[in-house]
């Protein structure tokens, strides 16, 4: 038989597989492109100088002095990466229970973003809005004597955080602290203080996940008592993001994000279908540390894999990707 000449079935009218036929025709018809501009680079910042420290558990990421941090700014910004989301390693000394370090216009945060802003002004700055890293408890909120989260005076602590980090001159700021009410009064504080131009990017359906844990040995942020379940949402529940993101919408949010991204796709894509505004999706450090982690061990090829997660959180929904595999992807698309 002539293998130009194939037995076939005539009866057939559609065949999917002609557009499938070489790579050219492959990227002419692909639905959805990962490209760089879809990329947020989580980065750790630290007190000290010339220090780069490896985190154990999320292989190739560091915790950077701030002299440091300016330097490898500049290089992925050279790679096309415009975004980066800034999170604080705080000195145990300076933590307290009400997390007032956390709005110190002198501290770790604020500084980092001027001295960003002075040395690479064109890239945009997010910054964490959380009580997490300030709070000698390592929840995200105020806690009472009975080990309650009191939702009313934490948001009145992370008013006075955005503004500040407003002051320093970030571009967006991200409310991670799943608190009742908090993006309406940041934003109405924002607005008030003239800050008009700050955007916020709300962790709307942040869920209270098992894949946090390299990211907490990252910051030293782990509760130091219970969990997050009374803040952050059961992983069960669907409807309740809905309701999040809405109400996350009426108070302000110009950006709403899925926290993870990876098992909660299904929420990625029905957020978008409510939304005209940009959504976003978190790849979080578990998820960054099980790629690593089979790659190390040879089972799977680490840059094809990072590529078709990274590209299936596009397809679900997301506008713009939190992921901590963003220099190497950008590395990968040059």
């Amino acid at each position: 038989m002539s293998s130009q000449n194939p037995i076939s079935n005539t009866s057939l009218i559609q065949r999917p597989r002609r557009l499938r036929g070489n790579p050219v025709l492959r990227n002419m018809v692909r639905e959805t492109q990962l490209t760089v501009d879809d990329l947020i680079y989580p980065m750790f910042v630290m007190e000290g100088e010339n220090q780069k420290i490896e985190i154990s558990s999320m292989p190739g990421c560091y915790r950077y002095t701030l002299d440091l941090l300016l330097e490898e700014i500049q290089q992925i910004k050279e790679l096309g990466i415009n975004a980066v989301a800034l999170f604080p390693l705080v000195p145990e000394a300076k933590k307290d229970d009400t997390g007032t370090e956390s709005f110190n216009p002198d501290g770790l945060v604020q500084r980092t973003v001027k001295a960003i802003k002075q040395a690479v002004p064109d890239i945009v700055v997010i910054t964490d809005v959380a009580l997490d890293p300030f709070s000698i408890h390592g929840h995200d909120g105020i806690v009472d004597e009975y080990g309650v989260i009191l939702n009313d005076p934490t948001v009145e602590v992370l008013v006075k955080m955005a503004v500040s980090q407003a002051e320093a001159g970030t571009d967006i700021v991200a409310p991670s602290d799943m608190m009742d009410g908090r993006i309406g009064a940041i934003r109405q504080a924002l607005d008030a203080a003239g800050y008009f131009n700050v955007a916020i990017l709300a962790y709307s359906a942040k869920y209270a996940s098992s894949y946090y844990g390299p990211f907490r040995d990252a910051l030293d942020s782990a509760p130091k008592f219970g969990d997050k379940k009374t803040y952050q949402m059961d992983a069960g529940n669907a409807r309740e993001a809905l309701k999040e993101v809405a109400l996350d919408i009426a108070e302000g949010a110009d950006i709403v994000m899925i926290k993870p991204a990876l098992a909660y796709m299904d929420i990625i894509c029905q957020v978008k279908s409510i939304t005209n505004l940009p959504v976003a999706a978190y790849n979080v450090s578990g998820e960054y540390a099980m790629i690593k982690a089979a790659a190390q061990q040879g089972w799977i090829d680490e840059k094809k894999v990072i590529l078709e997660t990274l590209t299936s959180m596009k397809r679900a929904g997301a506008d713009l990707i939190l992921t901590y595999f963003a220099k190497e992807v950008a590395l990968m698309l040059l």
